[in-house]
């Protein structure tokens, strides 16, 4: 049985990204990350802030691969403790992208949006134990244009 919560994301360090050339023949896909990237690196420069991106939580509320599951895919930002040890906030876009369930009342969804936010930090201070972080850090250093980024290679062609 998979986990009631299921959250996965990619993580990109704000402070090691230079440049934000997009190509002229980019996806719009493509030209709307760059230009939240951009947001991001604008609003959190001098923080330990993270891009989060190619990110979902899923929450199973059934004993049922069937049946009641919500998806939600989340893009944004979040803000660490100086020491990079543990997540202080977020500032994600998160949307409901699928639902195995009957009709949501928007209370429900909101209060889904909310605990995704929560969920988020509990996920990446797990991801900052495990070493992950690290890891995220240093192949980011090895990065010196967006495009160099492999999940956002290709994405214009």
């Amino acid at each position: 049985m998979n986990p009631v919560v299921d959250i996965v994301f990619d993580c990109l360090p704000l402070r090691l990204v230079g440049r934000f050339d997009v190509p002229l023949d980019a996806s719009d896909a493509y030209s709307l990350r760059c230009k939240r990237l951009k947001q991001a690196v604008d609003r959190y420069a001098g923080k330990n802030a993270y891009f989060l991106y190619n990110a979902r939580c899923v929450y199973r509320l059934a004993n049922s691969e069937v049946d009641g599951m919500l998806r939600f895919e989340f893009e944004g930002t979040v803000i660490a403790t100086s020491e990079d040890d543990k997540a202080e906030a977020t500032d994600l876009e998160i949307q409901l992208t699928a639902a195995t369930c009957s009709d949501l009342p928007g209370a429900v969804k909101a209060w889904f949006i909310q605990a995704v936010e929560a969920a988020v930090l509990i996920e990446f201070d797990r991801f900052v134990a495990d070493g992950n972080l690290a890891r995220a850090v240093a192949a980011a250093s090895q990065v010196r244009h967006i495009e160099d980024l492999a999940s956002f290679a290709g994405m214009h062609l």
